[in-house]
């Protein structure tokens, strides 16, 4: 353990941005070296005319009608359906009522450099799994200098992100564990690292292996909030899902359509891998989503590819002018797929939504094109008032769109074997949205400085655009297919809003309001770049922000919204931050907010990604209420060690254990894995892992 983390000198050519240079490079392909591929002059948030500002108080009214009364009181008029029938927007698999209710009295966490997880004072936390340990039965022991593609498609993968618990039936000691694998960081996998170049096409299909998910059965230490792997020769679930050999099912419009078609799969039905994948959620039948993000850097050939593909493959960050852009992998050197040259259709096979069906471990995992393709945060499901299933989604990259999905069909209750075979269809076929949003106060009011406007709060409206619903599109010169399969260039065209890297989106079980994680955008504002604007109101926005959008009527399906920013990240003693109104000298800096949860009180759960290069301490897990007299009191639960990133998290149903994610500890620029700026977990050299944290005294964390 060490209080200092080593510095090492920066990779030439990066141009700088939130991350460091090695995070850069490995998790987005270098994206801040490339323009930002949203090029469309949409429409931004300006002065609104004089007959919506006249309406200003009448909104307020609807607002302050539909708030939580308290967190122990009932739920509005504004959600009637949910203080009725909860348990309709409540997952079956993780289905509990919040009921508890208060203050978060645990020991504020102070900011920190340490290599190591610092929790609170009367809490406990253990590793779960980490990089290499055993998934399937049989797997070998790890061996860092004997890595394979064989043995790593049977042991945890890399750089675990998103994590989802699913409990077995009629368990209260047993779950399925299942975690993202986004990306790999070679430097700190194999010994001997001198380039991606210099890599052999053994430990290129090793990383690829890396890539993916894995399904792993837990289960609780005692009667305490810990869990662990079961260990037994017989483990039915146990499953590695990878980029190397996995076969992908293709389900609704696009599937089977031109783009989607190569030489390896002529129907355009089967993708083998899933590339990049990085938050998620769980749905009410208990399968896990899954987001395909930065799939771009993993593909080459693009100057090569057909003249009427380049706009579409420039659109989602694969640059078109060299056969190697800047952050390139060269998995080609492994796998003939990745050349675009040579199979044009291949990327447009990755940007999806992955469902994957823990509980059956034969079942094809499958990509929704109904779903529509970007780069996927992750997408989170709710039940609305009329039974359609609901999905959220953010596109991570700066400037892009919010997005969300409305089933054609209807969630069906219960445990029977009819209703779970119909809710495996749901995100087959529907309508897909984007988002587009104005505010209320004058243009003059939203200066870049983060300065609230003079009602005092940044805050508006929003109406869900309409892009595809089945079969038919709502795009002027874009077929339904075209829409699902360029999303993107969708958005555009209907004049979409602009967004600081919609990340993770969340909505909450008790408010029914939804919360987007926006990360940061360094280039708002800046030079040529989109301007400033009520939902976005700070030039180079460095730290990021959290928005709240609560659907009117209470109608998830609806098309209008109101929208406001409960949480104006960055150091609480800086004048452009703001915290719900809550006194600012007593919360936590928080910078960078990634990926958001709630726990059964409705308190919302931050992790980071970014804090090292904004605030200069490591990254960490905060939680805050978001109603009631505390809203707005966050505060730091957790810290990661150096170089790492905060991943999930996770609060179990019963509030007493929160899985997180530590991903890429010891990412920094010129580390590797034999000379490591990182000793997590195990003292020797740095390795991804999840982590379990609980209550001592087996209270609910958090209160």
């Amino acid at each position: 353990m060490t209080d200092k983390p080593r510095r090492f000198l920066p990779l030439l050519g990066h141009s700088g941005g939130n991350r460091d240079a090695m995070t850069c490079l490995y998790r987005c392909g270098n994206a801040c070296d490339h323009p930002a591929p949203n090029e469309s002059g949409n429409a931004y948030l300006g002065d609104v005319v004089s007959s919506e500002l006249s309406r200003r108080g009448v909104l307020r009214a609807g607002a302050v009608g539909g708030m939580v009364l308290g967190f122990g009181g009932a739920v509005a008029a504004a959600t009637p359906a949910m203080a009725a029938t909860p348990e309709a927007l409540i997952p079956e698999s993780l289905s509990h009522r919040p009921t508890r209710a208060g203050a978060l009295t645990f020991e504020t966490v102070a900011p920190n450099t340490r290599d190591a997880v610092t929790i609170p004072a009367g809490y406990k936390t253990s590793v779960v799994i980490r990089w290499g340990d055993p998934v399937v039965a049989g797997a070998p022991a790890f061996d860092l200098h004997h890595q394979s593609a064989a043995r790593q498609s049977l042991q945890f993968g890399y750089n675990n992100d998103f994590v989802g618990v699913v409990p077995l039936p009629g368990r209260d000691d047993r779950a399925l564990l299942v975690v993202n694998h986004e990306y790999t960081n070679e430097e700190l996998m194999f010994p001997g690292f001198t380039s991606l170049d210099a890599l052999t096409v053994e430990q290129i299909e090793t990383a690829i292996a890396a890539h993916g998910l894995s399904v792993v059965e837990i289960e609780r230490v005692g009667r305490t909030g810990q869990w662990k792997p079961v260990k037994s020769r017989h483990l039915p679930y146990n499953r590695r899902i990878t980029a190397l050999a996995t076969r992908f099912r293709l389900t609704g419009p696009a599937a089977g359509t031109a783009a989607l078609k190569t030489a390896a799969d002529p129907r355009g039905t089967t993708v083998i891998g899933t590339l990049n994948n990085c938050s998620g959620g769980v749905t009410p039948w208990g399968t896990v989503l899954s987001g395909e993000e930065n799939f771009n850097q993993y593909f080459v050939g693009a100057d090569s590819a057909p003249e009427a593909d380049k706009v579409r493959l420039a659109r989602y960050g694969i640059p078109t002018t060299s056969r190697y852009p800047s952050g390139s992998r060269k998995w080609d050197r492994a796998q003939e797929r990745f050349d675009l040259a040579k199979h044009p259709n291949e990327a447009n096979r990755f940007g999806w939504i992955v469902e994957v069906d823990p509980s059956d471990p034969d079942a094809a995992p499958r990509k929704h094109t109904a779903m529509g393709r970007l780069k996927h945060e992750g997408a989170n499901v709710i039940v609305a008032r009329n039974g359609h299933v609901v999905a959220y989604m953010g596109d991570d990259e700066r400037f892009e769109y919010l997005y969300k999905f409305v089933s054609e069909k209807k969630y069906l209750p219960g445990h029977s074997h009819l209703a779970r075979k119909h809710n495996l269809t749901l995100l087959e076929s529907g309508t897909l949205y984007v988002a587009k949003v104005t505010g209320d106060s004058p243009a003059s009011e939203i200066d870049g400085t983060g300065q609230l406007p003079s009602d005092g709060r940044f805050d508006g409206k929003g109406q869900w655009i309409k892009l595809v619903s089945g079969n038919r599109s709502f795009v002027p010169g874009m077929t339904a297919a075209e829409v699902l399969t360029f999303t993107r260039q969708a958005g555009d065209a209907v004049g979409a809003t602009k967004m600081d890297r919609p990340e993770d989106v969340q909505p909450s079980l008790r408010t029914g309001k939804i919360y987007a994680a926006m990360t940061n955008n360094t280039n708002r504002g800046v030079g040529a770049n989109a301007p400033v604007d009520e939902a976005n109101p700070r030039v180079a926005n460095k730290h990021g922000h959290i928005f709240e959008i609560t659907e009117d009527r209470g109608d998830h399906t609806g098309t209008t919204f109101r929208w406001q920013l409960p949480i104006v990240c960055g150091d609480p003693a800086a004048a452009d931050t703001y915290f719900g109104g809550y006194d600012k000298s007593a919360v936590s800096p928080i910078s960078c907010p990634d990926n958001v949860a709630f726990d059964s009180a409705g308190n919302l759960w931050i992790s980071t990604d970014g804090t090292p290069s904004t605030l200069k301490t490591n990254d960490g897990l905060f939680a805050v209420p978001v109603e009631g007299r505390e809203k707005g009191h966050l505060k730091q639960f957790l810290t990661v060690p150096v170089g790492a990133e905060t991943c999930g998290p996770f609060i179990t149903a019963d509030d007493r254990s929160v899985f997180t994610a530590v991903q890429h500890p010891g990412e920094i620029t010129g580390a590797t894995v034999d000379k490591p700026a990182s000793v997590w977990p195990d003292g020797d050299y740095a390795k991804p892992a999840v982590i379990v944290t609980w209550r001592g005294d087996g209270g609910p964390v958090g209160s």
